[in-house]
């Protein structure tokens, strides 16, 4: 496979958020802005920790996207009580739409790991706490998995605005994960055999099966950020999984930042090969 022929026609994300900010001097920067912590919408700027950065290599590089399924982003779906908080002010809904774009316009592979449970994971024995919330929801349940009957507009099924993204015959649908991370599905093995070796990370929710995983596919030897508005997480009376997540994506990525950065720079990455 060929790779971008020098250093200099390498993108990184860190690159494109650095020329978003051309024509702002330091002089006129805020202390405040000088040094910031990560937010949704924005990268850090000089927060105390590395900035190793993330090198789109269009070769070697793919979007990866978590459950973007009706019960987790339509406001019918059953978690939308606690999640569309989060998904609203990240705009995580137009941003996961806007990855799947850029992917249908550059060619960038697409791999989504969805969520589905069977009638016979009902029975298991034990559950972790919001295995037991989703199962008593209904969450993602479909009858067995060599049916679709009463797939078409279920809370499993995808979200109406991706399915020509998704149903276009190049996304790569993963068999599903069970829990968070995909230690219980392909997608590693997806990954390894389409040559990816690097992760563009997005999906639901942030601080369960999105940041499951960032960890897994770390731990796996791939590199990975994580686009931090193309994402969210359910806020109840007394915890943010949301802003949990988003101190372990800068602790643990390669790089975060936004999708607006990140669809420029993967834009760019191929307008260079």
């Amino acid at each position: 496979m060929n790779r971008l022929p020098s250093t200099s026609r390498k993108l990184t994300i860190a690159l494109v958020a650095s020329i978003a900010t051309i024509g702002t001097t330091t002089a006129s920067l805020s202390a405040q802005e000088q040094s910031r912590a990560a937010t949704a919408h924005q990268p850090p700027v000089n927060d105390g920790l590395p900035m190793p950065g993330f090198e789109i290599d269009p070769a070697t590089t793919a979007i990866v996207i978590t459950d973007p399924q009706n019960d987790f982003l339509s406001p019918e779906g059953v978690t939308w009580g606690v999640v569309g908080q989060s998904i609203t002010a990240n705009r995580t809904v137009e941003n996961l739409g806007a990855l799947f774009e850029v992917a249908d316009e550059t060619g960038m592979p697409v791999f989504v790991s969805p969520h589905y449970y069977y009638e016979h994971d009902h029975r298991w024995q034990f559950e972790g706490a919001l295995e037991t919330l989703m199962h008593a929801l209904g969450m993602f349940d479909r009858p067995h998995a060599l049916t679709l009957e009463g797939f078409e507009g279920s809370g499993a099924d995808w979200l109406e605005q991706y399915k020509p993204h998704i149903n276009n015959g190049r996304t790569v649908v993963t068999s599903p994960h069970k829990i968070y991370g995909p230690d219980s599905n392909d997608l590693a093995l997806q990954l390894r055999k389409a040559g990816i070796s690097k992760v563009i990370l997005g999906g639901m929710s942030s601080n369960l099966c999105t940041e499951s995983h960032m960890r897994s596919l770390i731990e796996a030897g791939f590199e990975v950020m994580v686009v931090t508005d193309a994402t969210a997480g359910a806020i109840t009376e007394h915890y943010d999984g949301y802003a949990a997540s988003l101190v372990n994506y800068r602790m643990i990525a390669s790089a975060i930042d936004n999708t607006r950065n990140t669809v420029a720079a993967i834009r760019q990455a191929y307008a260079a090969r």
